[in-house]
């Protein structure tokens, strides 16, 4: 639920997001439909998502391909942390903080790269 909160829009849902997350933008405002919504625990990103956030990049990806597998279409399941999200949990909240670091992109919090 934390997560959706982090949705804003300026005229239909101003506000802050929860936890010091990044604002995301409202999934019609994003500039391409490969881009992901927003980050959870585990992660579905098609070959047209991964190539559109850069995903992998094996010099900076190295922890999150402990956690990834590849799938058959190209595509990449990626999990952030070992157990499921909990953002009460300050290591799982710097897990998801460090992904939104690394993919500006996700949310459409970026336009272009």
């Amino acid at each position: 639920m934390e997560i959706a909160r982090q949705t804003r829009d300026p005229v239909h849902k101003p506000g802050v997001p929860p936890r010091g997350l990044p604002a995301l933008k409202l999934p019609e405002k994003i500039r391409s439909p490969e881009i992901p919504h927003r980050l959870g625990w585990l992660n579905y990103w098609s070959a047209a998502a991964a190539q559109a956030i850069g995903f992998p990049d094996p010099s900076r990806d190295a922890d999150l391909l402990s956690r990834a597998r590849r799938t058959g279409a190209g595509g990449w399941v990626v999990r952030l942390t070992d157990t499921p999200l909990d953002l009460d949990n300050p290591s799982h909240l710097a897990a998801l903080m460090r992904a939104y670091e690394r993919f500006p992109e996700i949310g459409g919090r970026v336009t272009s790269r």
